[in-house]
């Protein structure tokens, strides 16, 4: 596995929360995850997140042309606003670049006005695309001289060579301050998709270095590790970032089998990895790429050595022939993470979802019927849901956690209250019925042990946020109320599983 060299950093020291870096150079760009809430005000009670993947493409790709660059991710540490504005500023970095999501944006702004004036700032991610403009108008972005729309890893380490090249990256912005204005960089001839929508069969392999946390080593003893196998979603769930209609400019592509087995075996090599999670939503998502991916994992042994679990589209599996789902059980699956949202078929249609209930409850069956676990993902909460949906969703919970008794597999549900992110479909809705887009931001923490979960949410801090905006019929308290029994019976369910 390659790996950029590195000086050994300190204990206790800026340069140890800093990954990826070679310490005894000036730093030409710190990539910054934002922590999820101040630690400083309240800790955290997660004991591992999932490993900003996209900013470490980036940052791999940036070394490999030669520039010295870290990773801080101050979720992964659980750092408070002051200590990750302390650490940047002490690694004195030329740039420092940000991925700005919603429900982290104000951590993200005031992290960006406490910045030392010699730095400058690049921003990218889901809510940077979703609002350019008021991201470059934010006064606590006087540092901002490049805003990247969409996949960054070329035209990052285009504006580290020299800033100047923003006037011909397509897609990238910075807002004259003097003029009052925003300014877009434009494509040369006809390479725009050499910057927005890189040969992802082309880039290297991510380099784990600027990654604190992955691979890890699981509760079962084995080490695993996250990976993307594509880039793109054709889907169009109304609360989904990655909505193919908020993403017109996306091009989907997929990633090549063999060069996927390259990336398990270099990760077994160097790190003795021996089960895999794919992050992306199409791995699953499309029966070509199931297909190819099987028949490439057959021929390796996949099955034989590793296990792995993915994301899976309920309406792709359910037309899936069961000798296909028996294929991919003799290739390692684990474990199939399918968004089923709910169990009222009138809430999956406003969704947008094209599956029904009984679909979901087929495919879970047919799944955990080989030995194929299976992971649930629900909304309670979702604009113009009534009661009786929100009951039939629990009941549908239930109902598929007492199939899974019966069967080899095991099926969790993973429960969140509704939140509105800005570019998804269901945002423009609830701007035209009159919700203020400045309601819609004001993400805060949820705690849910008043409830009685308490430890049931532990490892939910990245989960449990609200607008405290009542969208459906049924009022917050009982749906928290919901959400905090589910999370606890689920808990319960997971715990005794271990113990017996």
């Amino acid at each position: 596995m390659p790996a950029q060299s590195t000086t050994e950093a300190q204990p206790g020291t800026t340069a140890e929360l800093i990954h990826g870096a070679d310490h005894s150079r000036a730093l030409d760009a710190l990539f910054v995850n934002a922590p999820l809430r101040d630690y400083d005000q309240r800790p955290r009670v997660n004991d591992y997140t999932l490993p900003v993947l996209g900013m470490a493409y980036i940052a791999t790709y940036a070394a490999q042309q030669g520039f010295n660059v870290g990773v801080l991710d101050a979720e992964a540490h659980g750092l408070g606003l002051a200590q990750t504005v302390t650490a940047i500023n002490s690694a004195r970095p030329r740039w420092v670049g940000m991925n700005l999501l919603a429900p982290t944006y104000e951590l993200s702004a005031c992290i960006a006005a406490e910045l030392d004036e010699d730095i400058r700032l690049m921003v990218g991610g889901h809510h940077a695309k979703a609002m350019p403009a008021t991201v470059l108008a934010d006064p606590r972005m006087t540092r901002l001289h490049a805003l990247v729309l969409g996949e960054g890893e070329t035209r990052v380490a285009a504006l580290l060579d020299d800033e100047q090249r923003r006037t011909e990256l397509p897609d990238v912005m910075w807002r004259d301050r003097l003029l009052g204005t925003n300014a877009m960089g434009l494509a040369r001839g006809g390479d725009r998709l050499r910057w927005t929508a890189p040969d992802i069969n082309a880039l290297p392999l991510v380099d784990r270095a600027f990654l604190p946390q992955d691979p890890y080593r699981a509760d079962d003893g084995r080490t695993e590790a996250n990976i993307v196998g594509s880039r793109g979603c054709p889907y169009d769930c109304g609360f989904c970032g990655a909505a193919v209609s908020a993403n017109p400019d996306i091009k989907i592509r997929t990633r090549a089998p063999e060069g996927i087995i390259d990336e398990l075996e270099n990760l077994h090599a160097a790190y003795g990895a021996t089960a895999f999670r794919f992050v992306d939503d199409l791995f699953l998502g499309a029966d070509r790429i199931i297909r190819d991916s099987m028949t490439a994992f057959t021929a390796h042994n996949i099955g034989d050595r590793y296990m792995w679990d993915a994301t899976g589209r309920i309406n792709v599996l359910h037309r899936a022939e069961d000798t296909l789902l028996s294929i991919l059980a003799v290739n390692g699956l684990r474990e199939v993470a399918l968004g089923i949202e709910s169990g009222s078929d009138r809430v999956l249609k406003a969704m947008d979802k094209r599956i029904t209930a009984e679909m979901t409850s087929s495919v879970s069956r047919r799944l955990l019927e080989r030995g194929i676990d299976v992971k649930g993902y629900f909304i309670l909460g979702y604009p113009g849901e009534q009661r009786e949906d929100l009951d039939a969703t629990v009941q549908h919970i239930h109902a598929l956690w007492a199939l899974s008794d019966q069967l080899p597999g095991t099926f969790r549900a993973s429960v969140f209250e509704f939140r509105p992110y800005p570019g998804t479909p269901i945002w423009s809705r609830l701007v035209e019925v009159g919700h203020g887009p400045a309601q819609m931001l004001a993400y805060g923490d949820v705690d849910l042990t008043e409830h009685g979960a308490d430890e049931a949410m532990r490892g939910r801090d990245e989960f449990n946020f609200s607008v405290d905006i009542p969208f459906a019929q049924t009022p917050l308290y009982e749906i928290r109320a919901h959400l905090a029994a589910l999370s606890r019976e689920q808990h319960d369910r997971r715990t005794k599983g271990i113990a017996a």
